[in-house]
């Protein structure tokens, strides 16, 4: 099992999108992309109150996140994460969603009266989810590993385009 380090940490406070899974009813996963914020080791992720995710995490108060990149062929990367989750409600979830906004749309976007507040009041709860395990992924440690960093150099050549 792989423990936090500051790689990590890096990565995840990026630009990037996550995949949140919680569990259904019937014993089925729910997956679903959402924003989200790390912080102080803990992830953040808005959500309705009415919404599946939101559900499930009451009902059975565990969590996965992967947040993954493959922007550049090549240079693939994720860490996920899961552990126990809370809904978090009222002021603190208004403060932690402002966050979450600013983390994905323009300081533009948030200051037009028909942008921010759509995102503003788009949920009222917050999951909090407390890692208890970690793993990630590099591709660049298994090409320097197995492949002498051949991958990289020229990923074109072994690998066909993702859209």
């Amino acid at each position: 099992m792989t423990k936090l380090n500051d790689s990590m940490i890096e990565f995840l406070n990026g630009s990037h999108y996550a995949t949140l899974g919680t569990h259904n009813e019937e014993g089925s996963i729910h997956l679903t992309t959402v924003w989200y914020l790390f912080d102080n080791g803990r992830f953040y992720f808005v959500t309705g109150s009415s919404a599946r995710k939101a559900r499930n995490c009451k009902a059975r108060p565990n969590a996965t996140v992967v947040v993954d990149s493959r922007r550049k062929q090549g240079d693939e990367k994720s860490v996920s994460a899961s552990g126990s989750v809370e809904i978090i409600t009222g002021e603190e979830s208004k403060e932690i969603n402002k966050k979450i906004i600013q983390r994905y749309i323009t300081k533009e976007g948030i200051n037009d009266p028909a942008v921010g507040p759509v995102f503003e009041v788009s949920g009222e709860e917050v999951i909090c989810l407390t890692p208890e395990t970690w793993h990630s992924y590099e591709l660049k440690s298994v090409d320097d590993a197995y492949f002498g960093g051949i991958l990289r150099k020229n990923p074109e050549k072994w690998f066909n385009t993702i859209d």
